[in-house]
């Protein structure tokens, strides 16, 4: 009988919601990386032709002299049928070996990306929480302020900042507090950390990290709370037309109760969904924005590896992103349903 109870309880969650969405998302991620290896692949360009014209340009080569140069320095055979090393690498992929990089020869991938995806992890997560703290309260707050002056300049300036790209923002704040006003030294802010400092627990590190993390980081902030402040602005004007929120305030409740406990629990649940899906984002980074304030994060480093063509590079960042991304919408669709008991 024990046996029969654990067979249908096996069953049961082999036939439930979540194991069709786990099985969903692992068959995701396979197409997805497959097709990102098939379209890195078919790229112009491979790391041998950009290294043999860096060499021609730059320290006058002739074609032969670099040419036999470049196949030298890099181990790889891309005469091989691209079928070949697509198999290659998903064997190297299932052994958890992400492979060397192309042009730091011999440096592994998975050691590369360890050394980079750190900072990108810091700067975009605590611009992400920044940007939605500040979002939720002042969209709760021009949502019962609608109409005002208040309202209006607040939802103009979050439509402006959502709607210009967050790289263009960047460099105006480089134009306006580095050039035009010289405010910040923004030349001494490149990097994630200062030359000397030793990493760990210390005031010095903390500081040093802080300091140059500020331009990226507000760059973030500016184009992302905007979005937050007008989807949070929405869900409470929705929501303080609900039933409940007149039936609160017919009984005599307090005003903060009803906006914090009725309103606000309510009105929050469709950005909690939005928000687990932008976590998933943070491993890509923002690969502009890192490149822009040469910030050394993983979006710094797919920049270096795309104009290199560092093939092992791009599909290390890449898998980690997709992984990343799809597994973050599945826990956005499990939340949503477990905060939500009308979804449930």
């Amino acid at each position: 009988m024990a046996t029969s109870f654990r067979g249908g309880k096996l069953a049961r969650l082999f036939s439930g919601r979540i194991f069709k969405k786990v099985i969903k998302t692992i068959a995701t991620i396979f197409i997805v990386i497959s097709l990102t290896f098939l379209i890195i692949h078919l790229m112009p360009g491979n790391p041998i032709q950009i290294y043999i014209e860096f060499l021609m340009t730059n320290m006058y080569m002739d074609y032969d002299s670099a040419k036999a140069l470049a196949a030298s320095l890099f181990a790889i055979d891309l005469d091989a049928p691209i079928h070949i090393q697509y198999v290659e690498w998903l064997r190297g992929l299932m052994r958890g070996d992400l492979g060397v990089s192309i042009w730091a020869t011999g440096t592994p991938v998975s050691k590369m990306i360890a050394a980079f995806l750190p900072w990108t992890l810091f700067s975009v997560s605590i611009s992400l929480f920044t940007s939605f703290s500040v979002g939720i309260l002042l969209g709760m707050l021009i949502a019962y302020k609608r109409g005002s002056v208040l309202d209006n300049v607040l939802t103009a300036f979050a439509s402006v900042t959502s709607a210009i790209p967050n790289y263009l923002i960047g460099y105006l704040l480089i134009l306006f507090l580095a050039v035009q006003w010289d405010l910040v030294p923004i030349f001494a802010m490149r990097g994630a950390m200062s030359p000397g400092i030793t990493p760990g627990f210390n005031l010095p590190f903390i500081a040093d990290i802080f300091f140059h993390v500020a331009m990226p980081y507000l760059t973030y902030v500016i184009t992302t709370v905007g979005s937050w402040m007008l989807i949070m602005k929405s869900s409470t004007i929705s929501t303080l037309g609900e039933d409940y929120v007149t039936a609160a305030r017919a009984r005599g409740l307090p005003d903060r109760r009803i906006t914090f406990s009725y309103v606000g629990r309510n009105a929050i649940l469709p950005l909690f969904t939005s928000l687990a899906i932008s976590l998933g984002f943070i491993f890509g980074g923002s690969t502009l924005i890192e490149t822009i304030f040469v910030y050394r994060g993983i979006g710094f480093l797919l920049w270096q590896s795309v104009a290199n063509r560092d093939y092992t590079v791009m599909q290390g960042i890449f898998l980690i992103i997709t992984i990343a991304v799809i597994t973050s919408n599945l826990l956005a669709d499990l939340l949503y349903s477990r905060i939500d008991p009308r979804i449930r």
